[in-house]
């Protein structure tokens, strides 16, 4: 069964596991509107951390998730949208 919600926390800790530590400011509450690429994430670290995303919270993104969920908000929302979809069927 997938969990019901996504955080802001459970994207940091999938960003940490799966891409390292970023060259940037990485993700903070303070920072959930900037760009992965601003924050020190590259295409790469954020293709990472949605297959991981999918694996362990059961659902399955769209390919265009990385060019509409620029941001963690952006992705966070896309991830929660998917879930509550999950959950409904």
């Amino acid at each position: 069964m997938s969990k019901k919600v996504f955080s802001i926390d459970d994207l940091k800790r999938i960003l940490l596991d799966g891409a390292g530590e970023p060259e940037g400011v990485g993700v903070e509450a303070s920072t959930v509107d900037l760009e992965f690429q601003e924050l020190g994430y590259d295409s790469l670290a954020v293709l990472e951390t949605c297959t991981r995303i999918e694996r362990e919270f059961e659902i399955s993104l769209d390919e265009g998730v990385l060019g509409e969920a620029l941001t963690p908000r952006a992705l966070v929302d896309v991830v929660n949208n998917q879930l509550s979809l999950a959950n409904l069927a």
